[in-house]
């Protein structure tokens, strides 16, 4: 079995739609598909029905920006009631800092001499929850300015480079309380990836899975051999379910293709096991798997 929990489509800043984005797991051979989209669950009906209709199993989920002791850290939420009211207000806070960033990287990169519109952004991010960094390097990409994302990230748009403003997340430790509210699991996403610093730490990490925390994303394409290692140390002194994704984001992300990473079907099924005991303790309508 081919368990991939970690994907996005065009309801973030994937480059697929759902549908594509299922029909692309289909013919690259996996049986299970997680659906993380940024902050939003808009991506899920259309997904369900693709699902039914290529015969694979469906997680729906989403991946939260969160923050931690002033850090930021990516959050993937399993299986929570997306209609439970602290998770709308908290997400709907995270998508408006998103939203309100653009204007302002727009006006730094006007300080650089590259002017670009937010109708240019806007074209490029369709139907996406929010508006981001990756549809402001789309658009410099259909201007001419960059030739990928990768580009417009290292030269323009990272920490410390002309175009970058921090903006809102949500404090993590609330936001695994109240995913686990909303019937759901939390996973952090790639916890070593991208920097040096080790941040969570282990210790930090212990702290979070005694508020909840169910596992850590360790089979990731951001994490060296050495990385994988550690934290499947620390996965296993805490008990915590190891999960491997690929992250994709159809061409919006270069080597992350489908199920270049995969979970193990046993810490699957502890997720799961999880994911159920949390959906009846917090007695809400939170989904359940599909296919499964």
């Amino acid at each position: 079995m081919r368990v991939d929990l970690h994907t996005h489509t065009r309801a973030s800043d994937g480059t697929q739609s759902p549908v594509e984005l299922v029909e692309a797991a289909a013919a690259a051979g996996i049986d299970v598909l997680g659906l993380t989209d940024h902050d939003t669950a808009d991506g899920w009906a259309a997904a369900e029905r693709a699902a039914d209709a290529a015969g694979i199993a469906l997680v729906r989920g989403m991946e939260i920006s969160t923050r931690l002791d002033g850090r930021g850290v990516h959050l993937l939420a399993y299986l929570p009631d997306p209609t439970y009211p602290p998770l709308v207000a908290l997400l709907d806070k995270v998508l408006e800092g998103r939203n309100d960033r653009v204007p302002a990287v727009l006006e730094r990169l006007r300080a650089v001499g590259i002017d670009l519109t937010e109708e240019d952004v806007a074209r490029v991010s369709g139907d996406a929850a929010a508006s981001g960094r990756p549809h402001i390097a789309d658009a410099l990409v259909a201007r001419g300015v960059v030739r990928d994302r990768d580009e417009a990230f290292a030269r323009l748009l990272n920490p410390g480079m002309p175009g970058y403003v921090d903006r809102y997340a949500a404090p993590l430790r609330e936001t695994i309380e109240v995913v686990t509210a909303a019937g759901g699991v939390t996973v952090i996403a790639h916890a070593w990836g991208r920097r040096t610093l080790r941040v969570p730490d282990a210790e930090a990490i212990a702290e979070l899975a005694d508020l909840g925390l169910a596992g850590l994303e360790v089979d990731h394409q951001d994490h060296d051999a050495r990385a994988r290692t550690e934290l499947r140390s620390i996965a296993r002194d805490l008990d915590l379910v190891v999960t491997g994704s690929s992250d994709h984001h159809g061409t919006g992300k270069v080597g992350h293709d489908l199920a270049c990473n995969t979970t193990d079907p046993e810490e699957l099924e502890r997720l799961l096991a999880l994911a159920a005991d949390a959906r009846r303790a917090a007695g809400r309508d939170a989904p359940e798997p599909l296919g499964l």
